[in-house]
């Protein structure tokens, strides 16, 4: 092995992905203040803002789409040198988002209220949770433009533009909920919609920004005027298995958590403590090697390298491995102590102390497949992440779990299980598409069909 090679890799992931990782936590941050001010107001409150928010990320999952299909022509565009192509696909990607975003705009506003009825919230639950449903779905083609031009620029190797944005709109999101939901220094007391309309300003300042970077030279990606209709199929081709998949997840949800339910509501409790643990310090690096490996994967595609873009695919997920994988380590050896900081209720906590030891011990296995899912990403490939995901969640998660929890009666045992084995699952089809299917042949083919290896 190539010791300065591997060393060398290290460095510029690192470099491409701490930006991302601090970012993230930020994210974090706003919603974790989100939840901790509705909390002050009541509990149809608190139980109205989870619910608007499981609506909230059908245009998450969509930006997130169509930000995985802007990063890959991004990052293979900047690496062959064909600035005209890049900036066509980063133009016509935020396009997209924007017109995707509209219906939710109408959405919200006629029939915020019933969304959350369907789901069996109280009048009082689903007025509140409708009024942050339309605020929030007001700035859908924003968050849309936000999540979308942040992955472009980070497709260029700029990972620090979106990280200062974020950050300063995050704060922003942060200082409204609190002065404005609370109703301190001065401020009036809005409540939930204070909290909604602080997320939305946070979206349209991140949006904003990133088109201003975009417009201006702070960023090597331009706005164009668009008209190449090749860019715009292979946008949609590479973006739409990243927003079923993403679908496939939060679909997945209702019925695993049902599931738990029935073994008792200690064990959802455990399930949801646990998972918050694990994603609170484990989620913001592997969403940084995640960009990472789109990146150089797809700057070495561009650049007419498919050995090195193999080679560095690995180099990524190895230190994913190392880093996430110690972090795993650690939650396995310290989850009683981890899990007292979230909560004391003796019936919950043997539950969240052996979810959360699950999720440390296939730490590994979950960000094995969060990396090279980003690798194949780089290389347009987004198929094969979408198989395992949804191979997965449905039969290994939902199947699994209702196989050995209730056919076999093990409950919240064959959950620990079932939760386990789909990430071994996952990580297990995306090494097989990375290691065995043609990635680099696709790119090559698409960035031909687009011109870019003749720019």
């Amino acid at each position: 092995m190539d010791r300065s090679r591997l060393l060398g890799v290290w460095r510029r992931v690192l470099s491409l992905s701490w930006p991302v990782m601090t970012e993230q936590t930020f994210r974090t941050a706003m919603r974790t203040t989100d939840v901790i001010v509705t909390a002050q107001f009541s509990p149809a409150a608190v139980v109205a803002i989870g619910l608007a928010d499981l609506y909230a990320r059908i245009p998450l999952r969509i930006g997130l789409g169509l930000g995985g299909g802007a990063i890959a022509l991004s990052s293979q565009d900047t690496g062959a040198d064909a600035v005209a192509n890049r900036d066509e696909a980063v133009t016509q990607a935020v396009l997209m988002g924007i017109l995707a975003g509209v219906p939710f705009v109408l959405l919200g506003w006629l029939v915020g209220d019933e969304l959350l009825a369907i789901l069996g919230a109280a009048p009082e639950t689903a007025r509140l949770g409708g009024l942050y449903l339309a605020i929030i779905f007001t700035t859908a083609p924003a968050r849309h433009v936000a999540l979308i031009g942040a992955r472009s620029l980070q497709g260029t190797g700029d990972t620090r533009t979106p990280m200062y944005v974020n950050i300063a709109a995050n704060a922003v999101n942060i200082s409204g909920s609190v002065v404005f939901g609370l109703g301190v220094f001065g401020a009036p007391r809005l409540g939930v919609i204070g909290v909604g309309v602080a997320t939305a300003v946070g979206n349209v300042l991140t949006a904003g920004a990133l088109l201003t970077a975009m417009w201006t030279d702070w960023s090597d990606a331009t706005l164009v005027w668009p008209r190449d209709l090749v860019i715009a199929r292979q946008l949609v081709r590479v973006s739409t298995p990243r927003v079923l998949e993403g679908f496939a997840a939060t679909v997945a949800e209702f019925p695993f958590n049902a599931i738990l339910l029935t073994f008792g509501t200690p064990v959802n409790a455990g399930f949801q403590i646990g998972r918050r643990m694990y994603q609170q310090v484990t989620g913001p690096l592997s969403r940084g090697y995640n960009v990472a490996g789109s990146v150089v994967v797809g700057q070495a595609l561009g650049d007419g390298d498919a050995d090195r873009a193999l080679y560095e695919g690995y180099a990524t997920t190895g230190l994913g491995l190392v880093t996430v994988g110690a972090i795993g380590l650690l939650l396995v050896g310290f989850a009683d102590s981890f899990v007292a900081v979230f909560t004391n209720d003796s019936a919950a906590v043997p539950y969240a102390i052996n979810f959360a030891r699950v999720y440390g011990v296939t730490a590994v296995f979950l960000a094995s497949y969060v990396v090279l899912s980003g690798a194949l990403q780089g290389a347009s490939e987004t198929r094969i992440p979408l198989v395992a995901r949804l191979s997965g969640v449905f039969g290994v998660l939902l199947g699994g779990t209702y196989l050995l929890g209730v056919v076999f009666g093990l409950g919240a045992t064959g959950a620990y299980w079932a939760v386990g084995l789909h990430y071994v699952w996952m990580a297990l089809v995306v090494f097989a598409g990375f290691r065995y299917t043609g990635w680099a042949d696709r790119a090559a083919e698409m960035m031909a069909e687009r011109g870019t290896a003749g720019d």
